[in-house]
C-alpha cells in the first residue's frame, strides 16, 4: 500500500509486537497530525514500555486494549495487520466484507521501497539463508541490510535505503499472509506441516507461503529446490525467472554440488566453480542445501564467486540451531532448539549421524505425524530418549509402532530441562553424542525456543562432573 493512500485513511494497527511498534513509529514520522489507531489483546500495563509511553504521550493516538479490542476495526478503513493476529480471524473477516482493506508491515515496505528486495521464506532454513544471503552481499561490497524476521523491522529501514541497497528479508507464513506484492528476488525453501493452527490448515498454509512468488513477474527471479514438491508446484505457476538449486545437479540455471564442490551454471550453460564443498562450515545435508539456495541467490544478485566464497567460509552457525555446547565427560552435547518439527529433528539426526546416543524430543503437541521421525529412529543407532509431555508421548507411541519387537531404546520423561540433562549425563555413554532437537514447539514447558535452548545449555555447563 502506497503511503500517498494511507495519508488519507483512517489507520488502525492490529497487535502492537515489535513489528506492530515499529510500524506505529515509522506512521507517526510520515504523518505525525494524523490520527491513528492502535490495538491488542493486553491491558495497557501489559504492553512493553515503549508502547505504553506512545500510548500516555501521543495526543493523536487512539487505543484499544484488553478483551474486546476487535470491536474497534469497523471503524477504520486501514487495517495494518501484525503477523501475530491470524488472516483467519473471524473480525479481521467481517471487516473485509464491510469494506475494510488490510495490509501489513511487509506489504507497506514492499509497496514504497525503492532498492532491491530479497524475500527468502520455507518452513526452516530462513534465517540461516538469509543472513548468508547477507553475509555475501557485505562481502562483495554491497550495501545490504538484514530485515523482517530476523535482523531489524524493514520499515525502519525505508527512508535510509536507496536504489543501490539490497533488502534481504525472512519472512514467515504469518508476514506473507495476505500480501499482495511480493520481492525482486525469492528463495523459497522446503515447506513441510507447520503453524497449522493458525492458518486453519495446511492449504492455507501453503497459500500464504507462495505469495512470496505469487506477484513475481518476468523481471524477477525464483531460486528454489525441485527436488522438493511443494516448491516445485509452486515454482511451475510463477512467472519470474527461475534459478534451481539441489545437492544431486539441476536441470538448468542454478547451484548445485558435483565432485565435491559447489558449482553454478548460468542461464547462458556457463559453469563455475563457487568453492570447495570441505570449506562449507555448516553441518548437515539441511545446511547445505541452505548454502546452495544462499549461493545461486546470491548469484542471481550479481555477487561475485570469490565474495561468495570468502562469506560462506567465513559464516557461523546462528544460535539455537544444532550449535555445539562442548564436550563434557567425554560426552558432545549438541543443542537444537529451534528443530520444532518432526523433519528437522530427523535432519540434526542425519547430521551428527551414528555417534547420537541420546535425545531429548517433545514439547507443545500440534498433532503432526511422528511416523518419519519414529522410523528414522529405529534406523539410527540411538540408545536412549528423553521426552517432555505432551507431545513425547505421541512420539513414544510412534516409535512403538515402527521399531522391530524388543529393540525400543530407554525412555524416560521429564517434566523439565534439569531433570532431563541429569539424566543425559547419566545415560550417554563417553565418546558419544546427546541432541537436543525436540521436534516439537516449546510452548507449554517454555516460554519459547530461546529459554528451552538456554536451559539446556546452562545445566550441560552447571551438572558437568556433578554426581546426580
Amino acid at each position: 500500500m502506497k503511503l500517498d493512500v494511507l495519508g488519507r485513511s483512517r489507520i488502525v494497527i492490529l497487535g502492537m509486537g515489535r513489528e506492530g511498534l515499529e510500524t506505529y513509529r515509522f506512521l507517526r514520522a510520515e504523518f505525525p497530525d494524523r490520527m491513528i489507531g492502535v490495538a491488542d489483546r493486553l491491558e495497557a500495563d501489559r504492553l512493553a514500555p515503549e508502547v505504553r509511553g506512545a500510548i500516555a504521550h501521543d495526543r493523536n493516538l487512539a487505543a484499544h486494549l484488553g478483551e474486546n479490542y476487535l470491536q474497534c476495526l469497523r471503524q477504520y478503513e486501514v487495517i495494518v495487520r501484525s503477523p501475530g493476529v491470524p488472516l483467519i480471524t473471524p473480525a479481521i473477516r467481517q471487516a473485509i466484507g464491510a469494506g475494510a482493506r488490510v495490509t501489513s508491515h511487509i506489504e507497506i515496505f514492499l509497496a514504497n521501497c525503492v532498492g532491491t528486495t530479497v524475500g527468502i521464506t520455507g518452513t526452516k532454513g530462513k534465517s540461516t539463508t538469509a543472513s548468508l544471503i547477507h553475509a555475501i552481499l557485505k562481502a562483495g561490497g554491497l550495501d545490504s541490510h538484514l530485515a523482517g524476521n530476523i535482523g531489524v523491522p524493514p520499515l525502519s529501514l525505508l527512508r535510509t535505503a536507496g536504489r543501490g541497497s539490497y533488502l534481504v528479508l525472512e519472512l514467515s507464513s504469518y508476514q506473507l499472509d495476505g500480501i499482495s506484492l511480493s520481492p525482486h528476488a525469492a528463495v523459497l525453501l522446503d515447506i513441510v506441516p507447520e503453524h497449522l493452527d493458525l492458518h486453519g490448515g495446511f492449504e492455507n498454509y501453503v497459500r500464504a507461503k507462495q505469495n512470496i512468488t505469487r506477484f513475481q513477474t518476468r523481471r524477477d527471479f525464483l531460486i528454489y529446490n525441485p527436488t522438493h514438491p511443494i516448491p516445485r508446484e509452486i515454482a511451475a505457476s510463477s512467472l519470474a525467472r527461475r534459478f534451481a538449486f539441489g545437492l544431486d545437479g539441476v536441470p538448468g540455471p542454478g547451484g548445485w554440488v558435483e565432485a565435491d564442490r559447489v558449482l553454478y551454471r548460468d542461464e547462458s550453460g556457463r559453469t563455475e566453480t563457487i568453492l570447495p564443498l570441505e570449506q562449507v562450515p555448516l553441518a548437515g545435508r539441511f545446511n547445505l542445501h541452505n548454502v546452495l539456495a544462499a549461493v545461486t541467490a546470491a548469484r542471481v544478485l550479481g555477487a561475485a564467486p570469490n565474495a561468495i566464497a570468502q562469506a560462506v567460509r567465513a559464516f557461523k552457525p546462528l544460535p539455537y540451531r544444532l550449535e555445539k555446547v562442548g564436550s563434557f565427560r567425554g560426552v558432545a552435547f549438541y543443542n537444537d532448539p529451534l528443530a520444532t518439527i518432526p523433519q528437522a529433528a530427523i535432519a540434526a539426526l542425519d547430521a551428527l549421524g551414528e555417534g547420537v546416543a541420546t535425545m531429548l524430543l517433545g514439547g507443545y503437541d500440534r498433532g503432526l505425524d511422528m511416523t518419519g521421525l519414529a522410523r528414522r529412529l529405529a534406523q539410527s543407532a540411538v540408545e536412549t530418549v528423553i521426552l517432555f509431555p505432551p507431545s513425547g508421548e505421541r512420539i513414544w507411541q510412534a516409535m512403538e509402532r515402527e521399531y522391530p519387537a524388543g529393540k525400543l531404546p530407554r525412555r524416560f520423561v521429564a517434566s523439565d530441562m534439569r531433570t532431563a540433562v541429569s539424566i543425559a549425563y547419566r545415560s550417554t555413554p563417553p565418546g558419544r553424542i546427546c541432541l537436543h532437537s525436540p521436534a516439537s514447539p516449546s510452548f507449554g514447558l517454555f516460554r519459547d525456543y530461546i529459554e528451552r535452548g538456554d536451559l539446556f545449555a546452562r545445566y550441560v555447563r552447571e551438572l558437568d562432573w556433578k554426581d546426580e
